[in-house]
């Protein structure tokens, strides 16, 4: 009997650090992923090249690439952009 007690509570010690361990690995990865994600949209190498006076009105994901809409002085725009290349792919504009 003592030997089935020690072998619960062995198994429920087990138990407790996979748990612990699981969500340490899961933490870990999520933050490399978020971290991944960041670079690569907050990169310097991505300059949208805009006028003075524009501002982003929002930013959407369409189709493995970024639309973004921008507000400028002289109309606005949305600005299509590959984020594997950091290169701007296309342009639409809207009522100028």
């Amino acid at each position: 009997m003592r030997a089935l007690k020690i072998l619960v509570s062995v198994m429920g010690v087990l138990i407790v650090v996979a748990t612990v361990a699981l969500v340490v690995l899961v933490i870990q990865r999520a933050n490399r992923a978020a971290q991944g994600v960041g670079t690569t949209v907050l990169s310097t190498d991505l300059a949208l090249k805009q006028p003075a006076g524009s501002r982003i009105g929002g930013i959407a994901a369409l189709e493995g690439h970024l639309a973004v809409w921008v507000e400028r002085p002289d109309g606005g725009r949305i600005l299509l952009l590959d984020p594997g290349s950091l290169r701007q792919t296309g342009e639409i504009r809207l009522g100028e």
